[in-house]
């Protein structure tokens, strides 16, 4: 096995939570200290690589892969475009799992949903429907994320226990429909192109 290869798409397996040196010597089955010389390589090899916009960064005990700080202004460019445009499935699913599961990390998400979560998140954190919410404490500090009082706004609620319950076997079929009508509401809000997203109040929901 190419462990420099395997510990690049470790990281970007990781997303912005980022992981750790012993989490990865443990995904690889080998000591810290070969897997610490194989992330050194892979560090020099992305910073002398002009054609490479990745580096690694690390915090703590926090090891992740991050764009090159010369590439920030096309990334804001870039994400700020994205604000208005229409959430994929993906944002969606990922909103309402944040929803009713929070705080979660991304991890958790990503084995809800069999998928990697990271740019979703990106583009929810982007839209500031979601927010930070700290870090749990277990192996490598993943970041908590959960919904933000925009998210509350943009649906006219006064806070989360207005959101109505999963369906389940035992709810009334009137119970049910709540349910879903909720759920055509929060893909259709959504999904409304926002005209001015500088200007959260200008987007909320009409109701």
């Amino acid at each position: 096995m190419n462990y420099t290869a395997a510990i690049e798409a470790l990281l970007y397996a990781a997303g912005d939570d980022g992981t750790s040196i012993g989490v990865l010597a443990q995904a690889l089955e080998l000591d810290v200290a070969p897997v610490r010389q194989s992330l050194s390589k892979l560090q020099a090899q992305l910073a002398a690589d002009p054609d490479s916009g990745l580096t690694i960064i690390e915090y703590g005990q926090t090891i992740k892969l991050a764009t090159k700080p010369q590439y920030i202004k096309a990334i804001q460019t870039f994400l700020a475009g994205n604000v208005g445009q229409h959430l994929s499935q993906a944002a969606l699913e990922v909103l309402a799992i944040v929803a009713y599961q929070q705080p979660i990390t991304r991890i958790e998400i990503d084995t809800l949903r069999g998928v990697n979560s990271s740019g979703a998140l990106q583009t929810l954190m982007a839209r500031q429907l979601l927010k930070e919410a700290g870090r749990k404490e277990v192996a490598g500090r993943p970041i908590l994320y959960a919904t933000s009082a925009y998210f509350l706004d943009y649906f006219g609620l006064t806070d989360l226990t207005q959101l109505p319950e999963l369906a389940t076997s035992d709810q009334t079929s009137e119970q049910k429909e709540q349910v879903d009508l909720f759920y055509t509401q929060f893909q259709a809000a959504l999904n409304t192109q926002t005209t001015d997203t500088d200007s959260p109040q200008e987007s909320q929901v009409n109701k």
